[in-house]
């Protein structure tokens, strides 16, 4: 028998080990949660602002002066900023041809000293449309020097339109900010066919041409493919599921349209479509794929396919996809938000002090029949390669992660299909949207494949061949890594 002593410690003992036990395992559950929170709402807000330059500007696009006649749809420059605890990104989407950094850099730093929103956090992007104003580059600098030399200052320059798109970038990127609010997110990715054709060709005598024509006889077959994706990201309130905004990626030129009135493309036309079903209060941001080897020019058919009428064909088309696939999108149940960068510098193309010389003395022949077009692409872009001043050019990739299921890629210059599809295709996230232009214009980024093949746009880069392969490698060391990220 055991004493009485004895066995009260005994039970006092068993007590008060059962009372520690209990707590630490309570404290343990504790510090298990402490690891594992809950994530943040998401919150996002989407701005549009008007980023239109003044009647008589010249115009971007092609390789002579084209001088603003007036305005058929503004331009604008839509942002949407997304934050989830201390985290916050921001993406604008501009009606431009492109951004250069001596645009881009300003206004990211000047937008994250307002909101907070690291200036790496910020993507700004050009749609690429060939009716917004000549603001930047070898050409706009040639225009420019000519109309001072002549007048004592620039008659088709009223404004400092680099400044005039800074500080909107940054009212954009403000006004969304402001306007964050908790929302749902659906994604997917929908197919686009018909609007979109590989433009460079193999021809019979073993050239490689674009934009051969029209029922060419002498094409065989095209040179690579298209990416008929259309990624979507569709902004929905929590409450009611009532749609806010949606941001679209296809890749497909923004150069249908011609003429000298500003117009933001097909993209106008896609928004006022999904207004009339979403309400004209539904903001659609665009954003132009992979698409330097893909335009909208169907060389079997003879149907003209230019202008206002063409443009409107296509926006109400890819309308007509993103209505149909809506009620398809799945939502972005736990999102994720975290974004990387890094800078990858690439070889910039190099040339003689005599190649100089004569590019200097033939970018005045440009948009005359006194030098052959390629011969003006040429001379345009050598001495747009000197306004670096570097033997590389730091070229930025941006990648965003929404959810472990969805990321977004920021490119710049104008990317061959087949690069955005390697990034696609290697992509530890089901859904990957690759947008180019982003940030920077470098001109065209074409594959090892094409350099070899030649053509418009190995003549119209400045980078080396492998540039754009590099842009690919670092997309992909990002995304994986992003993957990996809590």
């Amino acid at each position: 028998m055991i004493p009485n002593r004895s066995w009260r410690g005994v039970l006092v003992a068993a007590i008060l080990a059962l009372i520690v036990n209990t707590i630490g395992n309570a404290f343990a559950g504790n510090q298990s949660s402490e690891k594992a929170p809950p994530r943040a709402a998401l919150e996002a807000g989407v701005a549009a602002v008007e980023i239109t330059a003044p009647k008589g500007y010249r115009m971007s696009g092609y390789f002579n002066e084209r001088l603003n006649t007036g305005t058929h749809d503004p331009l604008e420059a839509k942002a949407v900023v997304f934050r989830q605890g201390g985290r916050q990104a921001a993406f604008v989407f501009c009606d431009l041809i492109g951004i250069p950094p001596t645009v881009s850099g300003p206004a990211r730093e000047l937008a994250a000293q307002k909101t907070g929103i690291p200036a790496s956090g910020i993507l700004i992007h050009g749609t690429h449309s060939h009716t917004g104003p000549l603001f930047y580059g070898a050409l706009r600098n040639h225009f420019h020097s000519l109309a001072v030399e002549k007048h004592g200052t620039d008659p088709h320059e009223e404004i400092d339109y680099p400044a005039f798109l800074v500080q909107r970038i940054v009212e954009a990127v403000a006004q969304a900010h402001a306007a964050a609010q908790p929302v749902q997110l659906r994604s997917g990715i929908a197919m686009q066919r018909g609007l979109s054709f590989n433009r460079r060709f193999h021809m019979k005598d073993g050239s490689v041409r674009f934009n051969p024509g029209k029922l060419n006889p002498d094409i065989v077959r095209p040179c690579g493919p298209i990416d008929p994706d259309v990624g979507i990201l569709l902004l929905q309130s929590p409450v009611g599921e009532q749609n806010l905004a949606a941001l679209c990626v296809f890749p497909l030129h923004l150069d249908t349209v011609g003429g000298t009135e500003y117009s933001a493309d097909y993209p106008f036309y896609l928004e006022r479509n999904l207004r009339t079903k979403l309400g004209n209060k539904f903001v659609s941001l665009f954003g132009n794929g992979t698409c330097g080897d893909i335009n909208h020019v169907d060389v079997t058919s003879n149907v003209r396919q230019s202008g206002q009428d063409e443009s409107a064909r296509i926006g109400a088309a890819l309308a007509d996809t993103v209505q149909q696939a809506i009620p398809k999108l799945q939502p972005l149940a736990e999102p994720k938000l975290a974004a990387k960068n890094a800078i990858v510098s690439i070889p910039l193309q190099q040339f003689a002090p005599e190649e100089v010389v004569q590019a200097k003395r033939d970018i005045f022949k440009v948009g005359t029949s006194e030098l052959s077009f390629l011969d003006q692409v040429k001379a345009t872009k050598i001495v747009g390669a000197q306004l670096r001043q570097s033997a590389e050019i730091p070229l930025e990739v941006q990648v965003f992660r929404l959810s472990d299921r969805l990321a977004i890629v920021g490119l710049p210059g104008e990317v061959f299909v087949e690069l955005g599809l390697a990034i696609k295709r290697g992509s530890p996230f089901p859904e990957t949207l690759v947008i180019e232009l982003c940030n920077d214009n470098p001109a065209y980024v074409p594959t090892k494949k094409a350099f070899a093949e030649g053509s418009y746009e190995t003549v119209n880069s400045l980078v080396q061949p492998g540039g754009g392969e590099m842009l690919v490698e670092a997309a992909l060391r990002l995304l994986k890594e992003l993957k990996a990220t809590q």
